[in-house]
């Protein structure tokens, strides 16, 4: 049986799990790729045509997972690969409670999963190697990260401190570093 969209829709559907499915514990056989692409904006493509539901997106991003560097919607009976063009999700918003060392960043995702950044929910921050333009990304769940939206971004930069030779911000008593201190020392 080729697989499909609807088919695994309807497959997750049946599991009837409340929250996110354990979809760690599911190991089912390869079934082959499905042609769904997730777009560096965090917007789903089935068959080159963006999702239209956004009910949908939610339920599929509940049985994502990532084995290596490829990704795959998973249920208890089948596993079909998907492209992902950067990560799997944007985070969109944040909020910030406390000061200093006891501030928590708590993001949102375009399809509103909320991630406390913290020593097991890391920031990090790629630089194109050509550019320099800083890419951030916060974990979210299970080696699924987010790719931090420009507002955020520059909201985490308002709250950055030095702190021994870097330039970032704190979140659940960890440091996370956006740049050494002394490339600001140019800007």
């Amino acid at each position: 049986m080729t697989p499909s969209a609807e088919g695994l829709a309807a497959s997750v559907r049946a599991a009837g799990t409340r929250g996110l499915p354990p979809v760690h514990l599911w190991n089912p056989p390869f079934c082959g790729d499905l042609d769904i692409r997730i777009a560096r904006d965090g917007t789903w493509f089935y068959l080159g045509t963006p999702f239209g539901r956004p009910e949908l997106v939610r339920l599929f991003s509940s049985i994502l997972k990532k084995e290596g560097d490829r990704y795959f919607l998973v249920t208890p009976v089948e596993k079909v690969g998907i492209t992902v063009e950067d990560a799997p999700f944007v985070a969109v918003d944040f909020e910030a409670a406390g000061k200093g060392r006891d501030q928590v960043l708590t993001f949102v995702t375009q399809v509103g999963d909320r991630t406390q950044a913290g020593p097991d929910a890391p920031i990090r921050v790629e630089r194109d190697a050509r550019t320099g333009e800083p890419s951030p990304y916060v974990l979210v769940r299970a080696n699924l990260e987010a790719l931090v939206d420009r507002k955020s971004f520059y909201r985490l930069v308002d709250l950055g401190v030095h702190h021994e030779g870097w330039f970032g911000v704190w979140s659940g008593g960890a440091f996370f570093r956006i740049i050494p201190s002394e490339a600001l020392q140019d800007v």
